[in-house]
């Protein structure tokens, strides 16, 4: 490990070489899920980091260079209505992606944590990060998480862009097929019990509830 090139709420990432970088989990686990997923939905198309090793905690992946989303929304180099457009879209993509076993024909792959900082916005395209939430469900959960994160984001004081969030939702839900109110309160359940969640974003859970709720039945 040549350098420690960022710090996320549950693992760091480390600059192994020109190409690679290792994300390694601080408090342990198992990385296979995670990286079976996003071998699969790259199989299918879908923008993720190739994968070159998943050992233990330890996932070894291309090196991506490029700003999140987030901090290309933040310098306007990305302007707020393609950002969400651009969510959006990945959103609707990754939904599309066949499940391999799955017997109920509404079950998608989901991500369940995409938004703008796990966005990496390559020269090639915008690519996603991040996947140890991932599963397979309905594709409105998967949407109500996204919708949830954003509007924490617009309801919590200090936040850099709090005061976009709002119109960022706004335009994301009037670009989506999936209406997320028939899976938000599950998704409001599923951040309640994320160890990864500040204890000040889930005082904030509820005001961002009723948040997506008024944007989402704007637009469905």
């Amino acid at each position: 490990m040549t350098a420690l090139l960022a710090s996320g709420r549950d693992a760091d990432v480390y600059a192994l070489d020109e190409r690679r970088v290792l994300r390694r989990y601080r408090r342990g686990g198992d990385v296979a899920a995670e990286a079976a997923i996003m071998r699969y939905v790259s199989d299918h198309g879908y923008p993720v980091p190739r994968i070159y090793q998943a050992e233990g905690a330890d996932l070894v992946m291309e090196r991506l260079e490029g700003p999140t989303m987030l901090q290309a929304l933040g310098d306007g180099t990305l302007d707020l209505k393609a950002g969400a457009t651009v969510l959006a879209d990945l959103l609707e993509r990754l939904h599309k992606v066949r499940v391999r076993s799955a017997t109920d024909p509404g079950t998608r792959i989901l991500h369940l944590d995409l938004h703008p900082e796990n966005v990496v916005m390559t020269e090639g395209g915008p690519v996603v990060i991040d996947w140890r939430n991932s599963c397979e469900g309905p594709p409105e959960l998967d949407v109500a998480m996204t919708a949830l994160i954003i509007a924490t984001v617009a309801v919590l004081p200090g936040h850099q862009f709090a005061e976009r969030a709002e119109a960022f939702l706004d335009t994301l839900l009037s670009c989506t097929r999936d209406n997320p109110l028939s899976q938000l309160e599950a998704a409001v359940h599923r951040r309640s019990a994320d160890a990864n969640v500040t204890a000040d974003e889930k005082v904030h859970l509820h005001e961002a509830k009723l948040l997506v709720t008024t944007a989402a039945r704007a637009h469905f």
